[in-house]
């Protein structure tokens, strides 16, 4: 485990007053293979994508597993026309974690967050800022401690169009 990222979401996480668990875990090559290695289902393992406006900030899509960011429905609550998963570099300059590790715990920016509603009320597991392990949190406590924007942001993967 990457001390120095595990050491920040540790922090951060205390600052925020918010309680987590950082469990190692096993790779996995699906969703479905990940969540019962942790004894979840899918949609309690929320997805934490760096988004890029069109005036070079960022913020942050919290999504469950089992779906994809609605893009026209992200772009409505965040009131803009225009956004873009940036590149993995991108996203490691704006966040200080590697693609498929970030947490908004902790982030070298705290970019605004915006939780997709389905994640309420649930213990979910998330990026920990480092491969090989999951952060275990209470969405609302997050959702409250982040100051998050709820909404509804998410569609089926079904209906997800090609990238």
């Amino acid at each position: 485990m990457s001390d120095d990222a595990t050491a920040r979401v540790r922090a951060a996480a205390s600052e925020l007053g918010l309680d987590i668990e950082l469990r190692e875990r096993p790779a996995a090559k699906s969703l479905t293979e990940a969540a019962e290695l942790l004894g979840l289902r899918p949609a309690d393992i929320v997805k934490t994508l760096v988004v890029k406006r069109s005036d070079d900030t960022f913020l942050f899509a919290l999504v469950p597993g089992d779906r994809a960011i609605s893009w026209p429905k992200l772009r409505a609550v965040v009131g803009v026309n225009k956004l873009k998963l940036p590149e993995p570099d991108v996203a490691l300059a704006a966040t200080g974690y590697e693609r498929g590790t970030i947490v908004p715990i902790g982030s070298s920016t705290a970019w605004p967050v915006f939780a997709d509603e389905r994640i309420r009320g649930e213990r979910i597991a998330m990026g920990a800022g480092a491969h090989g392990y999951s952060l275990f949190v209470d969405a609302d406590a997050l959702i409250e401690a982040l100051g998050a924007t709820v909404a509804d942001i998410s569609q089926e993967i079904s209906a997800a169009p090609p990238s």
